[in-house]
């Protein structure tokens, strides 16, 4: 009972978010005093809304799940967990993981953390995600929340940096997202999910995720020259962005696109943890 509780919240979400809620704390720290409690406390309270958030998307998305092979075994999907206890729990989930960014952080950070939630439940998983093609853009905005909540934890205030931060995993959500939706292709056409690849085809999406990518690379590497990274993060972030421009770049058809999207997809989580990565440990090389 307790492993389908756990199942519901989504683990492998919410470990990949809090790579880049460390990543934004890391960020700040380099310029505003931090410790070890408040980015504990800061990845608790934003693990504890995220895990809420992936609750009460399955609760809502128990219909569809069923019609997808991947999702059909999930504990809501298949009965396993009670749909009240479900959303009670989430509920708890919620309220712990906003009062810990409020009482231990800082207001601000409760605030955003909750504004990233109201965009992933209610105009993402009950809105765009089953009416329009821009689901995927929607769902990007609360998406780049976690490391947008990072860094306010620390600064407890809204920059240049910080939106430069905002835009760089907003646009990182396009291409990533729209990766796997090729390689589960079919999973989204059964749950009639309209994402662009489904909708508009591989040749479109493309095109879009090569923009995305280029994009990307373009705001990254102006957080080098707009904020407070150093020459370690220009070079390791030069290197995954060629990388992952490379890759993005490659001749896609139906042929070849689940290969090409598992190729985009596991760079474009290479690229995040090396941000994150170098950010932590340049924040180290201050503090020895």
């Amino acid at each position: 009972m307790l492993k389908n509780y756990l199942s519901i919240t989504k683990p492998g979400i919410i470990f990949g978010n809090l790579i880049s809620v460390a990543a934004g704390f890391f960020l700040a720290a380099k310029t505003e005093s931090a410790s070890i409690s408040l980015l504990l406390a800061t990845l608790a309270g934003v693990g504890f809304v995220i895990a809420s958030g992936c609750v009460v998307n399955n609760i809502f998305d128990r219909d569809i799940d069923v019609k997808m092979q991947r999702t059909q075994n999930r504990a809501l999907a298949n009965g396993a967990v009670n749909v009240d206890y479900a959303f009670i729990y989430a509920l708890v989930l919620l309220f712990s993981g906003t009062a810990l960014l409020f009482q231990l952080a800082n207001p601000l950070s409760a605030v955003m953390v909750l504004l990233g939630y109201i965009f992933y439940v209610f105009f993402y998983t009950m809105w765009y995600k089953r009416t329009s093609v821009y689901g995927t853009l929607v769902g990007s905005i609360s998406g780049a929340v976690p490391p947008l909540v990072g860094y306010l934890a620390v600064t407890n205030y809204i920059s240049l940096e910080a939106i430069l931060l905002f835009a760089m995993f907003c646009l990182w959500q396009m291409p990533h997202s729209y990766a796997i939706a090729m390689f589960r292709m079919q999973d989204y056409k059964d749950a009639d999910i309209p994402v662009l690849p489904v909708k508009e085809g591989i040749e479109k999406a493309h095109r879009h995720m090569k923009a995305y990518v280029v994009a990307f690379s373009v705001i990254a590497l102006a957080l080098f020259l707009f904020g407070q990274t150093g020459y370690e993060y220009l070079a390791v972030t030069a290197f995954v962005c060629y990388m992952w421009t490379r890759a993005t770049f490659r001749k896609v058809d139906n042929d070849n696109y689940v290969q090409w999207s598992k190729s985009v997809f596991k760079i474009s989580l290479l690229v995040v943890m090396s941000l994150s990565g170098i950010l932590g440990v340049e924040l180290l090389t201050l503090t020895i």
